[in-house]
């Protein structure tokens, strides 16, 4: 194999890096992809906008492509289409996420694996495969620690008028005063867990003050709670995370596993490094 395009998808975005054997890799961007949220026509229409290929310019030998909602079997096949059908490539690898996090920051090592981006998941990697992994209840019912998690938090502190004069003043900068409207764009947006996730701009502008410390610390230790610490493992291997949050709020998660007594390993914003790292010994 000579060439090989890598793609790591978020629900809020993909990113896509062509290696080729003795030539620097080649990065693109595009918004993010979740089958789970998207059809398979709103998915071929993003790539045929966004993903700035060029069939001439570019080629692929075959793809790698790990992402949010692609973690089943019936997902993975589908996308697998989608991305033969855009690319005419047969070549193909789909994997979900957490495969995409656990090959990044552990290579061939035994570790938990933890995101917590605009989602969040957990996972037992032990150097070849996931071993062990719970289920995810996703935006509405689960994605504790995540963007997602931690805007719905934000947004109800404003409607319910829990936050202070500072924090309601800061809140209305960014996002007005306007209650119902933000909830029409909420129960409106074509990806609400994207949308939530664009209230922790508030906690990253109000580091520092008590109400968003605790807003942080609460939502990450939920995370620990329901997630990381129903592992045995998490008490004998190193904790990795990645993910926008992980790496926004990571003095948070550094201070949590002291509190938990869990060895912390590396915490990375996103997995693309790291892919790269592991895909290039097959070329």
């Amino acid at each position: 194999m000579a060439s090989i395009l890598l793609v790591e998808s978020g629900s809020t975005k993909t990113d896509w890096c062509l290696l080729a054997k003795g030539k620097k890799p080649v990065h693109f961007s595009t918004g993010g992809i979740n089958p789970h949220l998207q059809s398979r026509d709103a998915i071929l229409q993003l790539l045929e906008t966004e993903l700035a290929w060029n069939p001439k310019k570019h080629h692929a030998d075959a793809i790698a492509y790990y992402g949010a909602g692609a973690g089943s079997a019936a997902k993975q096949k589908e996308m697998a289409a989608i991305l033969k059908k855009h690319f005419g490539i047969k070549d193909i690898e789909v994997n979900g996420d957490m495969m995409a996090a656990a090959r990044a920051l552990c290579g061939d090592k035994k570790g938990m694996v933890s995101i917590l981006g605009t989602g969040s998941n957990c996972c037992y990697y032990n150097g070849k495969k996931i071993a062990e992994q719970k289920p995810s209840l996703g935006f509405i019912a689960g994605d504790e620690g995540s963007g997602n998690y931690m805007g719905k938090r934000v947004l109800q502190y404003y409607a319910y008028n829990t936050f202070d004069a500072e924090l309601k003043l800061a809140f209305e900068q960014l996002f007005g005063n306007d209650v119902q409207g933000l909830i029409n764009r909420l129960y409106s947006e074509p990806f609400p867990n994207r949308y939530l996730a664009g209230f922790v701009q508030l906690l990253v502008n109000t580091r520092g003050h008590y109400m968003t410390e605790n807003i942080i610390e609460d939502c990450i230790n939920d995370f620990f709670h329901h997630h990381i610490l129903k592992y045995r493992n998490s008490w004998k291997l190193p904790l990795y995370f990645t993910g926008s949050v992980s790496h926004l709020f990571s003095d948070v998660i550094e201070n949590l596993c002291n509190q938990y007594e869990l060895e912390l390993g590396t915490i990375a914003k996103s997995p693309m490094d790291g892919l790269i790292a592991y895909h290039k010994k097959q070329l």
